[in-house]
């Protein structure tokens, strides 16, 4: 329990079982007072009523978009201190008394069966429902059969393709596709296809080139989508190459056009002023929230393709919603069919794709074994074997120092090598597993090895995380660089690009993070070529399937993980379940 009142975790002014849950820590100061205002607001004063708007509250802030009363009281264990027992309302009388409040007459409540939204949310997910059902229940477009069959020949005829073909041919039919699958599984392979031939029928049907936006919900995977359709472009004939040459993807956030001071919520493109373009691909979709797809599928024309790629199984957004989750199991048995996975993995050597495969079906038997095998890309490192963490350790701190010897010659493309060569993720940003502890112990074997101060923000080799956008430098949140030495002493930031290196001041940089370690979220888009996994403590909320399987599959050739067997079973046994009613709604839109 939370006994200082001077700590600012407490609501001191608050009641009755508000007082109770806040102090047990489940309801914040924030979401306390959120609900108090809105029940001074229209006159709503019963305790029940309040903690069912502050759970509500507090689900957003954890993921959710709505809060289920029947379920609420199953909370995580983490969320209690020892000891602490809480009073949970009768869920009947509870239904009954939310049911009745002016809070759901006045609409600032949504109430569907047992699941109270705010009506901001249920609006969102009711809108995101209704577009989707819409574009598949339009007419199917038009496809000249003849150039589609030559096409398929031309750019996926090879007997490698054959579960990439089947998922295009089906695709040129359809206005809007779901496209899923695991790293390495060949999804930008089907989609520089697609458009290749998508582009062609375009061509064919109304005499033009059609207009291509490609987007992701950040920088770095809209840098390496723009990169890896390039990649693949290069291996098409003449004729398909050049249908796609100069498409460079930008965020989500930039094709949508945000407008100052309402970037999370409001765009220039909506239901009134909708996108120019002819077919919109949004790749990492498992990153974009309930909001941002709202957002998107108001402003894409009903007429114009819509392709949502991205792996079901990975980390949803930070923000509200699991949406390509719940797209994915809500339109799985839709007659329309828009849902396609790729299975078969390309990419990855045996030990790595195993465990990614384990971790996907969820078997921690398997995944252990493959974990504590004879193959060295995969490593389980007992974090009590001091010897072996001092390994880790030494590693690092020497792939730090030869970021250090580039930036001070000034080798931007050897720094930004081996920034791509190596990712340290951890689940939490403090403490010893986290990323700020990780950071400083690096920075301080890099300050032993080579005598570079550790106590300022700046020094060459830093490797930088924006975390912030700046649009008149074209600098976006989740652009990586790293710290250069220039000729004159001075020091600059390389930004990595498609198109090399990018040198700024690092007086005119946005917000900046170190990144010798990194949280798993930030790295969600990225690809390295060693990525070390510090788990989290067994009792962390954080410790989830979905964040070690994120994890795992960033790495191309070697993962390591630090961790027990005890916490890979506990991460697989606990899975990231988001509170939401898309799915249900998408399968049975008269039901909701």
């Amino acid at each position: 329990m939370i006994e200082d009142r001077a700590d600012r975790r407490i609501a001191v002014e608050a009641t009755g079982v508000l007082r109770d849950f806040n102090r047990a820590d489940v309801l914040s100061a924030a979401d306390v007072h959120v609900a108090v205002r809105f029940g001074a607001l229209l006159g709503e004063t019963r305790d029940d009523v309040l903690l069912a708007t502050a759970l509500t509250v507090r689900a957003v802030r954890h993921g959710s978009v709505c809060v289920d009363l029947l379920t609420v009281h199953e909370l995580p264990v983490e969320d209690l201190a020892d000891g602490v027992v809480l009073t949970w309302p009768d869920p009947d009388a509870w239904l009954a008394a939310v049911s009745a409040s002016a809070l759901v007459d006045q609409q600032v409540l949504r109430l569907e069966g047992s699941q109270v939204y705010l009506d901001r949310y249920w609006r969102e997910e009711q809108q995101v429902c209704d577009d989707l059902l819409a574009r598949l229940d339009s007419a199917p477009v038009p496809v000249d059969h003849l150039l589609l069959e030559a096409a398929l020949d031309r750019v996926l005829g090879d007997v490698t393709f054959a579960e990439q073909r089947a998922v295009v041919e089906s695709a040129a039919h359809r206005s809007t596709t779901v496209l899923t699958g695991g790293p390495g599984t060949g999804k930008t392979t089907t989609v520089a296809r697609l458009l290749a031939i998508a582009a062609e029928q375009h061509e064919h049907r109304h005499g033009r080139p059609p207009r291509i936006a490609m987007c992701a919900p950040t920088a770095k995977a809209a840098a390496r989508l723009s990169e890896a359709v390039a990649e693949q472009a290069a291996t098409l004939p003449d004729r398909d190459r050049a249908r796609l040459e100069g498409l460079e993807a930008s965020t989500l956030h930039r094709l949508l056009g945000a407008l100052p001071g309402l970037v999370r919520t409001r765009f220039r493109h909506d239901r009134h002023h909708r996108l120019p373009h002819d077919i919109v691909v949004v790749d990492e979709t498992s990153m974009v929230a309930l909001t941002q797809m709202a957002r998107l599928l108001e402003a894409v024309r009903p007429d114009a393709r819509l392709v949502l790629v991205g792996d079901a199984d990975q980390l949803a957004s930070i923000e509200a919603g699991a949406v390509l989750a719940d797209i994915v199991e809500g339109l799985a048995e839709h007659p329309d069919q828009p849902v396609a996975r790729l299975r078969t993995v390309h990419r990855f050597g045996g030990a790595i794709g195993a465990l990614a495969d384990a971790l996907r079906r969820n078997d921690p038997d398997d995944a252990l074994a493959v974990l504590t095998g004879d193959d060295p890309a995969v490593q389980l490192i007992d974090p009590t074997d001091q010897r072996a963490i001092d390994g880790v350790s030494a590693d690092v701190v020497q792939r730090a120092t030869a970021l250090w010897r580039a930036a001070e010659d000034g080798d931007a493309e050897t720094a930004l090598a081996g920034l791509d060569g190596h990712r340290l993720l951890c689940a939490h940003r403090e403490g010893r597993f986290g990323v700020r502890g990780w950071n400083a112990r690096i920075e301080l074997g890099l300050a032993e090895s080579t005598g570079a101060p550790h106590y300022t923000e700046w020094y060459p080799g830093r490797p930088v995380l924006v975390t912030a956008n700046n649009s008149t430098l074209g600098i976006w949140n989740g652009d990586v660089g790293v710290t250069m030495r220039r000729p004159d002493g001075r020091l600059e930031v390389a930004l990595a690009t498609s198109t090399g290196p990018r040198r700024l001041s690092v007086t005119r940089l946005p917000d900046t993070e170190t990144m010798h370690a990194t949280t798993v979220h930030k790295a969600q888009g990225s690809q390295a070529s060693v990525v070390t996994v510090v788990m989290p403590p067994d009792e962390s909320a954080l410790l989830t399937r979905e964040l070690f399987y994120t994890a795992v599959t960033r790495a191309q050739q070697q993962v390591r993980v630090l961790g027990t067997e005890d916490a890979v079973r506990e991460a697989m046994a606990r899975q990231a379940v988001r509170a939401s009613g898309l799915a249900a709604r998408l399968r049975s839109p008269q039901i909701l």
